[in-house]
């Protein structure tokens, strides 16, 4: 009998003694006065759809801030900061009149730019009171969402158009969704923005992922490996794929993250193919959770709710634990990284080289504003051409 002897091996590797994790504070935390809450607030972020502003003050929290949300009796708008500049009352129990909102514990009245209107327990109605004002922030309104510009007034941009919601085909129209399509959960995603605005550059987790862990969750296409390019733009980073098809044609695919939180992604479900259908935007509502706006070409109502990912017959929070667990969508491996990745703990690999691209262009732009330029992808120009992406699906010989 020729038993062989297995040497037995010392203990190495273990997970005693590691250094705790560390994150990128610089790239993930957004609030004011971080680096990145510096730059996100040098764009305009799309904060609710056109419906969500009424009469009745809705509480908002958007890259960190906590904001109240109306609409003025003659229809404006308005985004103010929560506590009344009296004696800090939340605005959340105003009253919203023709003219603005109406604190409910001494009745000052502010308008959608945080004008001090009135002032009623005081003489002639305040006689100061042009030398209060409510901090505020600008909106417009475009594409069925509003939009907020939160940062230094002097440096507001232009809000951008985009030819893929400007140029539309016959029967199409604009739609507008807050169910964070794409994030693969539920509308609120609890944990850092940038782990999704990373995902939107790694193709090969679709493969994974969508494909052959949880079955093919898009169509059968998608489940072959792609080769694959990035691109570095004026507006972010592209990722080129490419797919044999069983015809002996080539998807050619292309999406693109773009700045500062744009998801530039086609439908994955193929259709008709051709340019970019949609877009969305990651909103950070701060450092531990995020939402996604998105807007549409679609030709029937409710068209871009439909496009939400389902796993037998589900949505993301009709599922069991043990159907999450045995399905596992986007949202599971983000929020699973930890409500801000351990970036410490990351060992990159080559498939990781568009997220290597990402990081860096957003480190440019962290650096521009240090040197005390202007980041990519903003314009100050009222007549800026529509911003042009090149993403979609192509079918190619």
């Amino acid at each position: 009998m020729n038993d062989r002897v297995i040497p037995i091996q010392p203990d190495t590797g273990t997970a005693y003694g590691r250094p705790a994790p560390t994150y990128r504070a610089e790239l993930a935390e957004v609030g004011p006065g971080t680096p990145m809450g510096e730059l996100l607030r040098r764009y305009w972020h799309p904060i609710g759809l056109v419906a969500d502003a009424t009469t009745t003050p809705r509480k908002l929290r958007v890259l960190g801030e906590d904001l109240i949300l109306f609409r003025d009796g003659a229809g404006r708008p308005g985004l103010v900061y929560p506590h009344c500049t009296h004696r800090g009352t939340s605005l959340y129990y105003g009253k919203v009149e023709e003219r603005g909102i109406r604190c409910c514990y001494h009745g000052w009245l502010f308008d959608v730019q945080g004008h001090c209107l009135e002032q009623p327990c005081e003489p002639e109605g305040g006689r100061a009171r042009d030398k209060r004002r409510q901090p505020w922030y600008p909106l417009q309104e475009l594409y069925g969402l509003i939009w907020a510009y939160m940062g230094p007034p002097e440096k507001k941009p232009g809000l951008p158009r985009y030819e893929c919601l400007d140029v539309m085909d016959e029967g199409e129209f604009i739609e507008a969704d807050d169910s964070s399509i794409g994030g693969g959960g539920p509308q609120i995603v609890p944990c850092n923005w940038l782990q999704h605005y990373e995902n939107l550059v790694d193709p090969f987790h679709v493969v994974i992922l969508h494909s052959s862990f949880s079955g093919t969750q898009f169509v059968k296409e998608m489940a072959v490996m792609p080769e694959v390019r990035w691109e570095t733009h004026a507006h972010g980073v592209r990722t080129i794929s490419r797919r044999p098809l069983p015809d002996g044609k080539t998807l050619h695919r292309i999406s693109e993250a773009g700045l500062p939180t744009l998801r530039v992604i086609p439908n994955p479900k193929l259709g008709k193919g051709g340019r970019v259908e949609s877009l969305g935007w990651v909103l950070p509502i701060d450092d531990t959770s995020f939402r996604i706006y998105v807007v549409g070409r679609v030709r029937e109502a409710g068209e871009l709710k439909r496009m939400r990912t389902r796993m037998n017959g589900k949505l993301w929070e009709e599922m069991t634990e043990a159907e999450h667990r045995d399905h596992p969508n986007d949202v599971e491996a983000m929020v699973s990284q930890g409500v801000i990745a351990k970036h410490s703990e990351e060992h990159l690999a080559t498939s990781d080289k568009g997220i290597v691209m990402l990081r860096r262009l957003l480190e440019a732009q962290l650096a521009a504003l240090r040197e005390g330029r202007d980041p990519a992808g903003v314009s100050f120009d009222p007549a800026a051409p529509p911003v042009v992406f090149q993403a979609g699906n192509f079918i190619v010989d």
